[in-house]
């Protein structure tokens, strides 16, 4: 908090380079002889050394060093095709979870706007300050970034801003952004270094185009936006663009939201729709040309070529945002030198310890085929670095790992997709309880369109006492609700279990202590009153 507050104070009239040089002043780090230490077989530089300075590596390197590991990170961003670039916290702090979560924030709030006027409000809705909005956001980001090396600081964690690749097992070469180079020796390697967004084999792709890497602190306000994929990001960034009112439009060559819940994912795609979101569906780009360049404050025009449903046509935008997927920095780390495996995916097979092929080098978070969450990677990098350094036994379990979309109609879920469930457990042995829900704070909106969505949803298996397998919802506080209830898949709760939850009235959590329709009933889910 103190960080924060000095950070804040100094904000207007210190430049954030001096208030890091000052860090020193303010901070001391923590002496040695009050550290716990470790025994040591090696003459090796560290005993740790992480390989990305997000939220995995970040929390590894922390706990490895609070149990007496000398411990060296190495972080470097690499500029995007658009010369984005941001400070230490990986991709959920400068260009992830949080910004988005922000951005989605503001998408909220007008929304919010229009509802007070049913509730009595005198509000008129003005139009958005994409600026403000952005520079609010960049501000908190840069804070945040400080704060991570301050806290690495007193944490006794070296922090090198420089980008490493491996020589041999125990060593690596860093290379600053002026070109200075050092070389490292550790004991002991975990990678964390995320992944970063693709472009597609489209000309004009990574020359006009930008990615989720760039969305968040465009200077520009994009104006008519394309987002192209249907991945969650591009859900998630064409919700908050057409909640602040952006112009948007999705472009999708198949179905939405790939490895979620089928249902819930249509009823996304729906619900955006009649809020005003435009999708081009199938379809693919073929080529973006640029007719007017962008200035410091205005957005460039771009003329983009698609297929769609096999016919080749045209339209002008002024951001084309790709969120086609994301690949792991694998094999920019020089990895055949060392002899480390991974799938052309780029993703790294581990054992269950997150262990590599290389008996020295373990990886995490986005690296690994598991759900790319930073709660997750955090809770691994902790976990590892207790095995390492306190004899600690724990392993990260990737089963029942609570997630939310934060799409316009917010979606959490937990456990498996009904369609995943029948794929393991036989259509036979899987029952599906669901229904619709109207949130208490929508009953005093006029009749819309956009009622209807609101929907939950239970997965359970038959054969094993109705036990639960996945839990799935859609509306508001989608996160909060999904976090509490993902508690009880963990412990085994059946749907016994939730019948004799009593619910909180009125909210939305309730709809899964009231659950009485089945699919295989046929029957109506429309909402009951109490």
């Amino acid at each position: 908090m103190i960080a924060i507050r000095v950070y804040r104070a100094t904000l207007k009239t210190v430049s954030y380079l001096s208030i890091t040089a000052k860090v020193g002043r303010f901070y001391s780090a923590v002496p040695a002889d009050d550290m716990p230490q470790i025994e040591r077989s090696h003459d090796y530089n560290f005993d740790l050394a992480v390989l990305g300075g997000g939220s995995g590596g970040l929390a590894c390197a922390k706990e490895a060093a609070k149990h007496g590991a000398k411990v060296v990170v190495f972080d470097f961003v690499q500029p995007t095709a658009q010369k984005t670039t941001w400070g230490i916290g990986g991709t959920c702090l400068n260009v992830g979870c949080i910004p988005k979560k922000l951005m989605h924030t503001a998408s909220i709030y007008g929304e919010l706007m229009e509802d007070a006027q049913n509730y009595g409000w005198d509000v008129t809705r003005n139009s958005h300050d994409w600026g403000k909005m952005v520079g609010n956001i960049q501000n908190h980001i840069k804070g945040q970034n400080w704060k991570i090396r301050v806290d690495l600081r007193e944490k006794n964690v070296t922090y090198y801003n420089e980008y490493a690749t491996f020589v041999d097992k125990h060593t690596v070469k860093s290379v600053n952004k002026r070109g200075a180079e050092r070389t490292v020796t550790a004991d002991k390697f975990v990678l964390a270094m995320g992944g970063r967004p693709n472009y597609p084999d489209v000309p004009g792709a990574s020359d006009f185009a930008i990615t989720s890497d760039d969305i968040f602190s465009l200077k520009y306000h994009p104006g008519k936006t394309l987002c192209v994929g249907a991945s969650y990001i591009s859900l998630e960034c064409a919700g908050f663009l057409n909640g602040i009112g952006v112009d948007t439009t999705v472009l999708v060559r198949s179905i939405l939201l790939r490895g979620f819940d089928s249902d819930c994912s249509e009823k996304i795609g729906g619900y955006m729709e009649q809020s005003g979101v435009k999708f081009i569906r199938p379809g693919l780009p073929k080529k973006i040309e640029c007719i007017k360049e962008a200035t410091a404050d205005t957005a460039p025009e771009l003329r983009v070529t698609y297929t769609h449903n096999g016919e080749e046509k045209s339209d002008i935008y002024n951001t084309v945002l790709f969120a086609i997927g994301r690949k792991p920095l694998t094999d920019k780390i020089n990895p055949e030198s060392i002899g480390l495996k991974y799938d052309p995916n780029g993703k790294i097979p581990v054992n269950e310890e997150e262990l590599t092929n290389v008996d020295n080098v373990y990886a995490i978070g986005d690296l690994l085929n598991a759900p790319e969450l930073t709660p997750l990677a955090i809770q691994s990098g902790r976990l590892l670095a207790k095995r390492l350094y306190a004899g600690s036994k724990i392993l990260t379990d990737y089963v029942n790992v609570p997630t939310t979309v934060f799409t316009p109609l917010e979606y959490g879920s937990v456990g498996l997709s009904e369609d995943q469930a029948i794929a393991k457990y036989g259509e036979d042995n899987i029952e599906v309880y669901h229904t619709l829900h109207t949130p208490t704070e929508q009953v005093v909106r006029e009749p819309s369109e956009l009622d209807g969505y609101n929907y939950a949803k239970l997965v359970v298996n038959i054969a094993d006492n109705e036990c639960i397998l996945g839990l799935h919802y859609l509306g508001p506080n989608a996160g909060e609700i999904t976090g509490g209830f993902g508690l009880g898949l963990i412990m085994g709760a059946t749907k016994t279990d939730f019948d004799r939850l009593v619910g909180i009235h009125p909210t939305c959590s309730e709809v899964f202590t009231t659950m009485n329709i089945t699919k295989r009933s046929g029957n109506s889910i429309d909402v009951e009153d109490c």
